[in-house]
């Protein structure tokens, strides 16, 4: 990168918006532990196999990393609060089973901590009472669903406080450069704020639905900890009119439109923060320096493209993971016998193809993905200079966004809808044919287009991560007829994925027939050590 030896030229104005963001990340105090506090300690040995645990249960359900911990919090929970529906005594036992799976480390909650995250349970258990008496059986199942993603979206981030300022001021800078790039019709600012909000959580954040839901909450509302039972009386009489509001405004006809902008302009932030975190020290100097700012940005895409490719084949592990024990239990419990009954006899090439091709083909997509060039990393820098600068004209130049794609030509797409329709029919026919000429049977065949379908869909979001640090469209002559007739496979996997996620039959597996079995025995181990320790203790 050639750089101008004229300071002036070299010299970046920083926005108000970088300047404020600057000031709250230096005021982030980490989050520090007096030596002399009292720890809660868990058992190694437990909490080993409760690690191994948890890696398993957690491959077979796919979420983003950063939300796989508040999902432990609400599977714990859940379990043991139909157990103990008063939650006494449930945040330290909460505390151990997240100090065994090693989601906290060792030695890192306090018996202060503990208390306040049984003050949570407690406030969630008052308001749930107040709230859910009385109403309609899926009044009470919604309004469940709301609180305990409050409660557990509480309870993460006051586990881990220091690591939620920076998020969310991240998330506010995020939101506060871009809303103003933002115009949609007929729409009050306010109302469109608010909905490129929701958009930055989804699209920036990749916050799931429980933790939009409790985020909204907070824009309003006091916390459960901070709450007196008088204000979660007032609560409790609102949060009809509350749940109501917040559901309306997630599910927005703006949202879709608003979340793909807004994965747009991910990359370039995502280099910037990470500018900022890793050179707290000299943070202005480097910020106000495109010759530095240039030599930061370079490290750190050429950094984050090769843990792209890490993350990228974990993620594909996990799949294969998940693929290939559902392909099991399904030939075991369904094509096998299946087989049998219909047909007399059960192929063993048919069995071994539907068990094999779903990893192979797994592997072979995530295998192909290609390290952005040095060109994404020059128009990362250049965007990042964008929203750095004083300079307003990147902020205001207005993107419309509509809950409708304008037809210009009905007569051509109306075509193009029967033609896309048409390689549907094409596409799953040549399959069928295939797999006739292979001897599978109908049963057979099904299981195989099933998972196809499904895998396919789950190669083509994890290739999407790929993509987190990209600005650059890279493409090629044939994408267009390449994607004509692979996004049937695709819109078919989307459309099985979004059903088999709701019927898991490991999960329900894991979570009702194993996990609580484990968790006694777990408990039952680590009393036994303690106590054994104590005897030795007395002994000396």
């Amino acid at each position: 990168m050639t750089t101008s030896t004229n300071s002036s030229e070299d010299d970046i104005i920083l926005s108000p918006y970088t300047s404020a963001l600057i000031n709250t990340i230096s005021s982030i105090k980490k989050d520090t532990k007096p030596h002399d506090a009292s720890f809660i300690t868990v058992s190694q040995t437990v909490s080993f196999f409760a690690f191994l645990y948890e890696k398993v249960r957690n491959a077979v359900e796919f979420r983003e990393e950063h939300l796989i911990r508040r999902a432990a919090i609400e599977r714990i929970l859940k379990r043991r609060l139909v157990l103990n529906p008063d939650g006494r005594g449930e945040g330290e036992n909460l505390t151990r089973e997240l100090l065994w799976a090693r989601y906290l480390t060792h030695s890192s909650i306090t018996q202060k901590e503990v208390v306040l995250i049984q003050t949570i349970i407690d406030h969630y258990i008052f308001l749930k009472k107040k709230i859910v008496s009385g109403r309609p059986y899926n009044t009470r199942i919604l309004f469940l669903r709301y609180l305990m993603d409050f409660l557990t979206c509480e309870i993460e981030e006051e586990l881990h406080k220091d690591e939620t300022q920076k998020k969310s001021a991240y998330l506010y800078f995020f939101y506060q450069v871009l809303k103003n790039k933002i115009s949609i019709k007929k729409i009050p600012d306010g109302i469109k704020d608010t909905f490129f909000y929701i958009a930055c959580e989804s699209g920036f954040a990749k916050n799931d639905t429980a933790y939009t839901r409790y985020h909204l909450f907070r824009l309003s509302h006091q916390s459960l900890i901070e709450s007196s039972f008088s204000q979660l009386e007032a609560l409790a009489s609102n949060f009809p009119e509350i749940s109501h509001h917040i559901g309306k405004t997630i599910y927005n006809e703006f949202q879709l439109k608003l979340s793909q902008f807004t994965r747009k302009q991910v990359a370039s932030f995502r280099i910037l923060f990470a500018v900022i975190d890793r050179n707290p020290v000299a943070l202005n100097s480097i910020l106000t320096s495109k010759k530095e700012l240039w030599k930061k940005v370079d490290f750190i895409c050429r950094e984050k493209y090769h843990e792209t490719s890490k993350k990228l084949r974990r993620a594909a592990v996990r799949s294969v993971i998940y693929i290939f024990l559902t392909k099991m239990l399904f030939i075991l419990l369904l094509e096998y016998p299946l087989s049998l009954y219909f047909y007399k006899e059960a192929l063993i090439a048919p069995l071994v193809v539907n068990a094999l091709f779903p990893p192979i083909l797994m592997t072979m997509v995530v295998s192909v993905v290609t390290v952005p060039s040095e060109k994404n990393t020059r128009n990362i820098y250049n965007r990042i200079i964008d929203i750095l600068n004083k300079d307003p004209s990147f902020e205001t130049t207005k993107t419309l966004i509509t809950h409708q794609t304008t037809t210009r030509r009905p007569l051509l797409i109306f075509g193009f809808t029967v033609f896309y329709l048409f390689t549907f029919g094409v596409t799953f026919t040549l399959i069928y044919y295939a797999l006739d000429f292979f001897r599978f049977t109908l049963v057979s065949k099904t299981i195989f287009i099933f998972f196809l379908t499904v895998v396919t869909f789950f190669a083509y979001r994890i290739r999407q991560t790929a993509r987190e640090y990209t600005l650059e469209d890279k493409g090629n002559i044939l994408s267009p007829l390449i994607d004509f007739f692979f996004m049937p496979i695709v819109s078919v996997g989307k459309l099985l994925s979004q059903g088999v996620a709701k019927i898991n039959i490991f999960i329900l597996i894991f979570d009702v027939l194993i996990e609580a079995p484990f968790k006694l025995i777990f408990e039952i181990v680590e009393e036994w050590i303690n106590f054994i320790k104590a005897r030795k203790e007395e002994i000396v």
